[in-house]
């Protein structure tokens, strides 16, 4: 009898402790960049926010209205993969009817110039979200993120992470081509 009541809590948490794993197992796991957003479909937020500094030129709700695909990196200066994603962005920017902006998420005009002068500047239009409150806005996870947004304005495609070129030719230029088609 003595057994028994060691026995019972060995057993109990055993019982417990298989329940749980059972449900870790089960669970799907969700890759960064498909994180969901609850933009997707819907029009991109209207948050209009100074350009980055005198240099820049800000990009506006209606930029993004304006009858082009528009692509929109929010990045910031003490982000590692935001270099990463540098080449890409390159490429982004060199296709025809698509605009590339940038937002720049909690960071200074001075250290975002620094970083921009180190990777190249592939943006035609920069904005600055120092206090990340447009990012809260856009739902905006970390940096880097980038958001496929169609003529129309409505957000097709929310990417986090860092665009490589297997992002870039699997997911990224798939939406924008799909967002370029009417709708």
């Amino acid at each position: 009898m003595k057994r028994l009541i060691y026995l019972v809590p060995v057993l109990a948490f055993a019982a417990v402790a298989a329940f749980f794993f059972a449900g870790l197992r089960e669970r799907r796991q969700v890759a960064p960049n498909e994180l969901p957003s609850v933009l997707i479909g819907k029009s991109a937020p209207v948050t209009p926010l100074p350009a980055l500094d005198p240099q820049a030129q800000a990009f506006t709700p209606a930029d993004l209205r304006s009858g082009h695909v528009s692509v929109v990196n929010v990045f910031a200066s003490w982000c590692a993969p935001c270099r990463e994603e540098a080449p890409a962005l390159r490429a982004l920017s060199q296709l025809k009817g698509v605009a590339l902006y940038g937002m720049v998420q909690k960071d200074t005009p001075q250290k975002a110039r620094a970083f921009l002068a180190d990777v190249g500047n592939p943006y035609s239009r920069i904005d600055l979200d120092a206090d990340g409150r447009a990012s809260i806005e856009w739902g905006v996870y970390g940096v880097p993120e980038t958001f496929i947004i169609d003529r129309n304005g409505i957000v097709r495609l929310r990417y986090a992470g860092a665009i490589t070129a297997d992002a870039l030719a699997n997911t990224i230029l798939p939406a924008i081509e799909s967002a370029q088609s009417p709708s």
